[in-house]
């Protein structure tokens, strides 16, 4: 009976030596591909890092951008104050000179009424001297003499020859003074003519330099607009890249929490020695599954562009599929959800990893299907299209991720 149970004992012990090595290389196998999984989750925090660190570059320097665009903003608004007053002194000698331009053609208006009556008092003058000298002709000297001789004595006779002779005088003086008079308003008429002309001249130049300081004005005022515009547009790419540094920090922070998950499943199963924990579905190959069936264009591509409205070049890393809300979002391919969460660029957002490094991200969801940790197979409904995030419409921000860069995601569909 001793010897019957001394060959049971070693029998059992050389089946237990025959099982083990295959136990230890299962187990070794496992570990290798959690340990190869680890470093390229790591490898895939640290490029997601490096992207971080390039958009933070860019959004230093867009920042910087806006910075000169408000200072150059800043110097033409204090130059179109300066031209502001600069025009209010043209305006206000444009009004001076309106004053003074009316109150010149009042001076000539008055001017010319007085010349008016003098050449009007000279042609009567005129008309009168013309009356006497004519009848002095006609009557000859006999009135002249009966005049002289019918005095009743010689004082008289000499007053009526003086009488006759500053008659002749008054007559010959009259004439001259207003020959002189209408000379003299006719000159000062013509002076004030070639005055009122001179502020008109200078009234013109001032309307001139009115207008183009007015121009000028309008001009600079469009330079402020389109500086508005373009410090409008930077804030916008700075928003835009907050965004995607917000989005990043996301995709860090979903990265982190898988490492820290496998360092920690790493830890227990050194410990307990024989505990192997669920592997990750691995990526075979082939076309993916197309992740929005129900899409009716591709609404953005992959790529460098040139953003439409804030005039930046800005990279793009996924397809945009425009389709109806709440139509279903499928898993691309096997693998297991390393996020289901929300951010405020993404949105409602998944990210799953199916293995090699990698991964796929679905963003702007409506609703979730599935959770953090939870398997998915190629094809299944993992969420429905939404606008939630920063979107400006229906549609499934689709993008693939490779050893932590973003690739073009048509190179699987």
């Amino acid at each position: 009976m001793k010897k019957l149970f001394r060959v049971f004992s070693i029998l059992l012990c050389v089946t237990l030596l025959w099982s083990m090595p295959s136990v230890a290389f299962a187990a070794n196998v496992n570990t290798d591909e959690e340990d190869e999984e680890l470093e390229n989750s790591r490898k895939d925090l640290q490029n997601a890092q490096d992207e971080k660190e390039n958009m933070e570059d860019t959004l230093s320097n867009i920042r910087d951008q806006k910075e000169d665009l408000e200072e150059a903003k800043n110097d033409l608004s204090d130059y179109v104050v300066e031209l502001d007053g600069q025009l209010m002194t043209i305006q206000d000698k444009l009004s001076q000179l309106e004053v003074k331009i009316a109150e010149k053609e009042q001076e000539v208006t008055q001017i010319r009424q007085q010349l008016k009556e003098a050449e009007e008092n000279e042609a009567n003058q005129y008309a009168s001297m013309k009356q006497r000298i004519k009848f002095m002709y006609e009557k000859g000297d006999q009135t002249y003499l009966s005049m002289i001789f019918s005095a009743e004595n010689f004082s008289e006779m000499i007053n009526k020859a003086e009488y006759i002779e500053e008659i002749s005088s008054y007559d010959r003086d009259m004439l001259i003074q207003y020959q002189e008079t209408k000379t003299a308003i006719a000159l000062l008429k013509t002076q004030l003519e070639e005055e009122q002309a001179a502020l008109e001249a200078s009234q013109k130049e001032a309307t001139q330099k009115e207008g183009e300081m007015s121009d000028l004005i309008d001009q600079k005022n469009e330079q402020i607009e389109d500086y508005e515009t373009d410090i409008s547009n930077k804030e916008k790419a700075i928003k835009e890249y907050e965004a995607e540094i917000a989005a990043q920090n996301a995709t860090i922070a979903a990265l982190e929490n898988k490492i820290a998950q496998a360092e920690a499943e790493q830890r227990r199963r050194d410990l307990s020695g024989n505990d192997i924990p669920e592997e990750t579905p691995s990526y075979g190959g082939g076309a993916f599954c197309w992740p929005a069936p129900s899409f009716t264009r591709i609404s953005d591509d992959y790529g460098y562009r040139i953003h439409p409205t804030l005039g930046v070049r800005q990279f793009h890393n996924g397809l945009d599929m425009a389709a109806p809300g709440g139509s279903p979002i499928l898993a691309a391919a096997d693998g297991t959800v390393i996020a289901a969460s929300y951010s405020s660029s993404m949105g409602n957002y998944i990210m799953i990893n199916h293995g090699g490094g990698l991964y796929t991200i679905y963003m702007h969801a409506s609703a979730l299907y599935v959770s953090t940790g939870q398997t998915v197979s190629r094809g299944q409904k993992i969420a429905a299209v939404g606008s939630t995030g920063r979107s400006t419409g229906n549609h499934l921000h689709f993008s693939v991720r490779l050893n932590g860069s973003y690739v073009n995601p048509r190179n699987y569909l």
